[in-house]
């Protein structure tokens, strides 16, 4: 046995194998019986040819049978490829060939887009269908009904021992370019993203058992992970709840008030979410309408973190829960967290965390910024870290270096270590603002305009100035279509931020455009700023510090 996905499930399938692991609208499935079903559409991977190391797409929303999906891929120590469900054609053919999959399984109302690159991807050889209530015809693409799949495999658990070695790979996005597969050891990522490594002490997990047998002598935790599963945050969330014998409530859609509805029906004690993107509508929500949210202890949020105004918001609604910020990214797993309650103190500026021990901030020259310094650096994480990208040996050279002896990885995310060693998260610099020389980081500036009470959303990013190359622009989404004078945002900003960071110039707009898992569009937010004047201009020669 090793500290492997599938190995670790089945660890708790063992000792709690009658416990509900999942859970939706009108359906669950104990432990035991989502061991069976992975097991036979594991099984049936294995006879469609798929050896150990094989790519397997999983193309689908958030549900039950995703979950059985992800599990069986493991199982079958094949490499699990999440495909992002909102992609166009262009972006598929790039993800089906890039990652060199061999098996698709699809939600079947997407057949019509997949039918269309298959003959593009010479090296997808089946396609396996879920049913979700959709049409389309499973002969555009020979396709294989997953519950045929599943009910073929049979129920027995007879593989192959497993290895820490085994591959985790996900697709992310990034800011720019293609989406590229981020190549992870199984037993590196679950010390980074399973709990692996204690979140608060530091220390390493010695007994792979550990979280089966922990969940097995204490009571069931209920999750719900929010954001989409082609999410890592997402992913991990799952996979840890199946670690320790917990439930884990999932649902293909987000809607605000629907959160808390299910919230209520399945009594959920820690909710997942992305940011502002989903806390801030679900906090509206609970101002229009109330709910049993008694049985939330934890509201926890990773790939992007909350704006204070939001943070204190959930402080107030939830004055005996834990709000958490978790940090980190594809290319380090969690890097480390802030735990606000209701006595913590408002700092300003951008959102601020306390780093894990293997995380650091590292100068151009890999010299390591202490607390104090005053420095902006980038953020950097050492000890169990991915092997690579996928195929992109180039951007393999960019992101993982090594400085001293110390192998790190740098995905690009700018911060600044505070006197007291807590870190603030300035944002990627491939976004940052050189206005006149000053750098301005749009996180920082996004997070002090969501102080002013119209703001509902924001994306901050710099556009052409005569003067100063470049001035701060703030495309803005407000609430129930208010038009706030761009002075009045700037007034409530500048409670946590310097003038010369405040927006010059703004364009409202309907919604903020962010991918799935509820990270800013800096792209889009440049191409609105340049497709038309803006709504309101301050000039830039008399700004102040």
């Amino acid at each position: 046995m090793a500290y492997n996905i599938a190995d670790l499930i089945e660890h708790a399938v063992d000792l709690m194998g009658d416990r509900v692991a999942l859970e939706t609208d009108g359906r669950s499935e104990t432990y035991t019986e989502l061991d069976q079903r992975a097991n036979g559409l594991a099984h049936t991977l294995r006879e469609l040819g798929v050896a150990p190391g094989d790519s397997v797409g999983l193309y689908s929303r958030n549900g039950i049978e995703a979950v059985e999906a992800m599990v069986a891929i493991f199982k079958a120590r094949a490499v699990m490829v999440n495909v992002n469900f909102r992609y166009v054609e262009s972006e598929l053919e790039h993800i089906f060939t890039d990652s060199d999959m061999v098996v698709l399984v699809v939600e079947r109302q997407y057949l019509g887009r997949v039918a269309n690159v298959l003959p593009k991807a010479p090296k997808l050889q089946a396609v396996i269908v879920i049913e979700d209530g959709s049409d389309l015809d499973l002969a555009v693409v020979d396709g294989l009904p997953y519950e045929k799949a599943v009910a073929d495999g049979g129920t027995q658990r007879d593989f192959e021992p497993r290895s820490d070695d085994d591959i985790y790979m996900l697709y992310t996005g990034g800011t720019t370019g293609n989406p590229k597969g981020v190549v992870w050891r199984q037993e590196d990522v679950f010390r980074v993203l399973g709990g692996g490594i204690d979140w608060y002490s530091g220390e390493a997990i010695t007994d792979e058992w550990h979280f089966a047998k922990t969940g097995a002598e204490g009571g069931q935790l209920v999750r719900f992970p929010i954001p989409p599963f082609i999410h890592g945050g997402s992913q991990w969330a799952v996979f840890q709840a199946l670690f320790g014998g917990g439930k884990a409530i999932v649902y293909p859609e987000f809607g605000a008030h629907q959160t808390w509805e299910i919230v209520d029906r399945h009594k959920v004690n820690v909710i997942f979410i992305t940011g502002d993107a989903m806390g801030r509508p679900m906090i509206d929500a609970l101002e229009e309408k109330d709910y049993d949210v008694t049985s939330v202890v934890s509201v926890a949020s990773s790939a992007a973190l909350f704006s204070a105004s939001v943070k204190d918001q959930f402080v107030e609604k939830f004055p005996n829960a834990v709000i958490i910020d978790a940090i980190g990214s594809s290319e380090t797993g969690f890097s480390g967290m802030g735990v606000i309650s209701k006595d913590t103190a408002h700092t300003g500026g951008g959102p601020r965390v306390n780093k894990d021990r293997s995380t650091v901030v590292l100068r151009e020259d890999g010299s390591i910024i202490e607390p104090g310094a005053g420095e902006v650096g980038i953020l950097a994480r050492t000890g169990n870290i991915p092997l690579r990208y996928y195929n992109d040996p180039v951007k393999t050279d960019k992101t993982f270096k090594e400085y001293n002896g110390i192998r790190y990885s740098i995905p690009g995310d700018q911060a600044r270590v505070e006197d007291d060693g807590t870190v603030t998260m300035l944002g990627r610099g491939s976004v940052c603002i050189n206005s006149g020389g000053e750098k301005i980081h749009p996180e920082e500036v996004e997070s002090a305009l969501k102080g002013h009470p119209d703001v509902f959303d924001t994306v901050v990013v710099g556009v052409p100035d005569e003067r100063y190359g470049e001035r701060v622009a703030a495309i803005v989404a407000t609430r129930s279509g208010a038009r706030p004078g761009l002075s009045d945002i700037n007034e409530a900003a500048r409670r946590d931020i310097a003038g010369y960071k405040c927006p010059r110039s703004v364009w409202f707009v309907d919604e903020i455009k962010r991918s799935p898992a509820g990270k800013p569009n800096y792209r889009w937010g440049a191409e609105i700023a340049a497709s038309r004047p803006a709504d309101e201009t301050l000039t830039t020669s008399t700004r102040k510090a």
